[in-house]
């Protein structure tokens, strides 16, 4: 990742009535879409993972930058639009529900670059400040 400013648009723009890339089985219209549009926040980490997994998908870097914890994430971030995100696997979630203020969830993303596919396995920390979660770190 290099960096850029954080007003850059997404670089993919996907239809409402596509496939959310979060594969939730909803459409991005229905799932994600209105997360990274601000007109919904996630009401559980693993809500919020999946949206920002998806926001890696569309390159939406505003949106992750939106939804990292203030004293952590960076001052800007650049997607390397070489990189498709193509599944993501929920393996487990810890607390992070709508009722907790603090949460973890394991992952597995897949991709694939110009070297082949991949998979990142992390486990990441999120907490809700002001009523909305946000990722904090992986673990």
């Amino acid at each position: 990742m290099t960096s850029s400013p954080a007003s850059d648009s997404p670089s993919t723009t996907l239809a409402d009535a596509a496939r959310c890339p979060c594969l939730s089985g909803e459409t991005y219209g229905a799932c994600c879409g209105p997360l990274h549009r601000g007109l919904a926040v996630a009401p559980t980490a693993e809500r919020l993972m999946r949206s920002r997994y998806s926001a890696f998908a569309v390159g939406d870097a505003v949106y992750l930058l939106a939804t990292w914890d203030p004293a952590l994430r960076p001052d800007s971030l650049d997607l390397d639009e070489g990189v498709r995100w193509y599944r993501l696997d929920i393996i487990a979630t810890e607390r992070g529900g709508m009722l907790d203020t603090t949460g973890i969830v394991e992952f597995r993303a897949h991709y694939r670059d110009d070297e082949g596919a991949h998979t990142l396995h992390e486990r990441s920390t999120f907490s809700k400040q002001s009523g909305r979660w946000l990722y904090v770190t992986a673990l």
